[in-house]
């Protein structure tokens, strides 16, 4: 049988495609966040500010609440009939709703506490711990609007309307831009505008998928009822998955706590490098994992253990033709990239960018283990094994707490880099929960390799080689980048991007890679 990796191609393509313009507004966002506030005290305070809501909608709405959510939806959709699936819509938005209400309260109201819990370095600087609290209290309630609009999202993937949520992030973009523009003409501190920018994005990305979700008969009207079958198998699905989300994003937080320790702008450091390597992850790796979600869940509802492998197999590949190249490039051109994308105005320094490109570069060595486990945890989330990746994710948090103490205290101590070190703590740790997630399929044969993988990776490696002989020769020196204006540093970064894409494909097609081989895999 041929696996309809056709359709889950050009369902990615479509999430890709509109992540891809996310993408590229975000680094417009992020261009314009360094130039109005740089890697200053004040720009930590908001990156701080905007993280808080981010790591609880990664951790609720995107995190548990998706892999809980998504498979039973699926299974509603194959076994049970429309009302049925409606009703479970409005009793799910409900319960939902009403615990947003409470946190998000909870949280503007304690915004000092939660300030001190999440940077305790900043409580030392009264004037950036304040800053901090101030402005959690204006970005928090995006949580109570994004984590809906994710919620929104997740029913529209699973009736393939993949284009509409993966065009929704534009909108946060787009904010922030006209705040850093425009807005900040009207506060006396340039920050309160990107916090108010966050705000109001909250609300237009909830409202715009509404018309959308009443397009196909599903706006939510809320039932609270925590006893209906499907919201109870909903919530003890989140209970495990609530603990293995977290464990990620506990990491990340923690990255956060260690940082406001760190010199002025260690945060601001990691979050510039951090954003370049989301760019493959995002535009490549979780448009992947949002297509194969409900195809996986689907399958596994409809007993195809063959299609679940093939398709599973088909993730890894596209995830090894994507990952392995972005990786080389951003390691080889973390400097010229961060100059060409930051170097403007007082506000961000050339140390700024080295600092930010030590980081980068020890971020671009976990890409190809961030981006496996975006594809390979959904095998286990389909199945409603939610148990499997909260043990592997136990096991990689408290081997990153490991490493950050191995790492940061001694470059922090010796070199003065200590958020290099949390970047290496992070890539060691995705290493393992990667390599454990992927043991874990193979062992229960719920991944099989598929003919023509090894080949592909024997490809691809070659292909990347080339390409990186290319970057290393071609590269000017990083003085070059400095002393140059905005158009000669964004034409050679052009040429250089286009020049390394060339070489990588054209050097696959040579060595036999074919669009059928990533279109249809075939399992016999």
């Amino acid at each position: 049988p041929v696996s309809k990796a056709s359709g889950l191609l050009r369902s990615s393509l479509i999430v890709s495609c509109m992540t891809m313009l996310s993408r590229i507004l975000g680094l417009v966002r992020d261009i314009s966040i360094a130039i109005l506030a740089g890697a200053t005290a004040n720009a930590d305070a908001f990156f701080i500010a905007f993280k808080v809501p981010q790591f609880l909608r990664r951790l609720f709405a995107e995190g548990a609440f998706s892999q809980a959510f998504v498979p039973i939806l699926s299974e509603y959709q194959q076994q049970r009939d429309f009302p049925s699936v409606q009703a479970l819509v409005n009793k799910v938005s409900a319960v939902l709703g009403s615990s947003l209400i409470f946190v998000t309260g909870l949280a503007v109201v304690g915004a000092p506490w939660l300030t001190a819990l999440v940077a305790p370095g900043f409580v030392s600087q009264p004037e950036k711990y304040q800053l901090t609290a101030s402005l959690i209290q204006i970005t928090f309630p995006y949580l109570f609007f994004i984590s809906l609009t994710g919620f929104a999202g997740a029913v529209l993937n699973s009736y393939g309307r993949f284009a509409v949520p993966a065009f929704t992030p534009v909108i946060l973009n787009g904010c922030l831009i006209a705040a850093a523009t425009w807005g900040v003409s009207y506060f006396p501190e340039p920050v309160f505008a990107l916090a108010w920018g966050v705000f109001i994005a909250g609300v237009a990305q909830f409202l715009f998928q509404l018309p959308f979700l009443a397009n196909i008969h599903l706006l939510p009207r809320p039932d609270f009822d925590t006893k209906d079958e499907g919201v109870r198998r909903i919530l003890k699905l989140m209970v495990p998955a609530l603990f293995g989300v977290s464990v990620s994003q506990i990491n990340l937080l923690l990255d956060t706590v260690i940082a406001s320790f760190l010199p002025t702008g260690s945060v601001s450091w990691l979050y510039f490098s951090d954003r370049l390597v989301e760019l493959p992850l995002g535009v490549f790796a979780i448009a992947v994992s949002t297509v194969i979600l409900p195809s996986l869940s689907r399958k596994h509802a409809n007993a195809s253990a063959l299609g679940f492998q093939v398709t599973l197999d088909w993730a890894v590949r596209m995830i090894v033709l994507i990952s392995i190249p972005a990786a080389c490039a951003l390691f080889i051109l973390a400097k010229p990239l961060l100059a060409t994308l930051f170097l403007y105005g007082d506000s961000f320094q050339v140390s700024d960018i080295q600092m930010a490109s030590l980081s980068l570069q020890a971020y671009t060595l976990g890409l190809l283990p961030f981006m496996l486990i975006k594809v390979l945890a959904p095998g286990y989330y389909a199945q409603q094994d939610m148990k499997t990746p909260v043990k592997i994710g136990v096991i990689a948090m408290v081997t990153n707490m490991g490493f950050n103490v191995a790492f940061a205290y001694p470059l922090h101590v010796h070199y003065q880099i200590g958020h290099v070190g949390l970047a290496l703590a992070t890539f060691a740790s995705a290493g393992l929960n990667a390599g454990l997630l992927l043991r874990g399929l193979l062992k229960k044969n719920v991944y099989v390799v598929q003919p023509g993988f090894w080949l592909l990776l024997v490809r691809t490696l070659i292909a990347a080689t080339l390409m990186s002989a290319l970057l290393v020769a071609f590269t000017p020196e990083f003085s070059l980048w400095v002393e140059s204006g905005w158009l000669q540093r964004v034409l050679p970064m052009l040429a250089l991007v286009v020049g390394g894409v060339a070489v990588y494909i054209v050097t696959l097609l040579v060595l036999g890679l074919r669009l059928s081989d990533v279109r249809s895999p075939v399992a016999n």
